[in-house]
């Protein structure tokens, strides 16, 4: 079996390698620049997003972790297209579970896509230092080595499979890394349905440390995922 599909027993074929833009990521989170001036930012798990890329060329200090990372840039270019295809494909069945006042088109979202993979592709061929390989709920960083965490299209969204005990492992090992805040969207599984279990979880993961705080999002794409969860470590 090829060494480029498979490392340390994980097989490229498990992976959903699919990206989202860095205005994308400042709508979802509802951010600004100058939110993130003079910020250490870790996207966490990045897969093929460009916010980092993006981000860095904006002189902003972002670092990003995935399980994908694993593997080299040009297996995961081929992966994510693939993917991408996938996608697309998909949605001409189910693009009435999405709101396209934003996205547009179909063929917009996947122009969207490819963007977000071509750049993280070019970025991490030329900065591999920015983009460290990570199994969650484990993140190789040190205690508070980060001001900000953003959480894309992971916790929550696959509660069907990842239990509770998972996301509360998740959320401490964040905390643990994060100095300021964590932003995570978001709060809807893949049915778009509100997960049951996000106040235990972030109750049992704070330890009283942090308070929460729920916001809408300017971004809309996925029905349902109106919110974003914003937690604060306590001063």
């Amino acid at each position: 079996m090829s060494e480029k599909l498979q490392a340390g027993g994980l097989h490229l074929d498990r992976i959903i390698f699919i990206g989202r833009t860095y205005n994308e990521y400042m709508s979802m989170f509802d951010l600004t620049k100058e939110q993130l001036q003079g910020r250490r930012i870790l996207d966490c798990p990045a897969g093929a997003c460009s916010f980092t890329a993006e981000a860095s060329k904006h002189g902003l200090d972002v670092i990003a972790t995935d399980i994908a990372y694993t593997f080299d840039t040009d297996a995961l270019h081929a992966k994510g297209t693939q993917d991408i295809a996938h996608m697309l494909e998909h949605m001409q069945t189910a693009q009435h579970e999405y709101d396209w006042t934003m996205m547009g088109t179909i063929e917009q979202l996947g122009n969207t896509r490819l963007f977000a993979l071509e750049t993280f592709c070019k970025d991490r061929a030329q900065y591999d230092q920015r983009y460290i390989p990570a199994t969650l709920p484990q993140l190789p960083l040190p205690d508070k080595s980060v001001d900000l965490t953003l959480s894309a299209h992971f916790l929550f969204m696959y509660a069907d499979r990842l239990d509770l005990s998972f996301h509360i492992q998740c959320l401490r090992e964040m905390m643990r890394v994060t100095t300021q805040e964590i932003r995570i969207f978001p709060l809807v599984n893949l049915q778009g349905k509100r997960v049951s279990f996000i106040e235990e979880a972030i109750f049992t993961a704070s330890a009283g440390e942090w308070i929460s705080e729920e916001k809408p999002t300017p971004y809309i794409f996925q029905k349902g995922a109106e919110s974003i969860l914003i937690l604060k470590r306590k001063l």
